[in-house]
């Protein structure tokens, strides 16, 4: 027996910018992409919000062109439903870079950046099945907020 997902606290209304669904709660500024005219910044927290910007940007990029390739349904048809198969994902890839780490080994591969951009998709992908936005998972076929 396992937990069911809660609802919405609130309606999300979304937008789209570039063929991607946006929250309108979010504004738009918040997700400048690297080729925008972004001034140069003028202090660490600004080259730090700059960073997060361009690794979010990588990973949303990585995901979507993923999601061309692979559909939907690798998530949605997993054995066990979405959420086990994305945790298995998740163990796979955190002992591969365990593994890695703890050895000292040259990734041959996939770099620990690309190991770990594949870690925070796994996460926004979990965030969708739970959120109901992942095609083919119904949100009562998941099993979240257990707390």
């Amino acid at each position: 027996m396992g937990c069911r997902v809660s609802e919405r606290r609130y309606p999300v209304k979304y937008k789209v910018v570039d063929g991607v669904r946006i929250p309108y709660h979010i504004r738009e500024h918040q997700f400048p992409t690297p080729a925008d005219n972004y001034t140069a910044p003028s202090d660490e927290v600004d080259k730090f919000e700059q960073a997060v910007y361009e690794i979010f940007f990588d990973a949303r990029n990585i995901l979507l062109s993923k999601h061309d390739d692979y559909g939907p349904t690798n998530i949605a048809n997993a054995p066990g439903g979405a959420l086990n198969g994305l945790r298995v994902r998740i163990h796979d890839k955190t002992a591969r870079i365990n593994n890695l780490i703890d050895s000292g080994k040259n990734a041959q591969h996939e770099s620990l950046r690309d190991s770990f951009l594949d870690l925070m998709n796994y996460a926004a992908i979990a965030l969708l099945v739970i959120d109901g936005d992942w095609p083919g998972v119904e949100p009562d076929d998941t099993e979240a907020d257990c707390g």
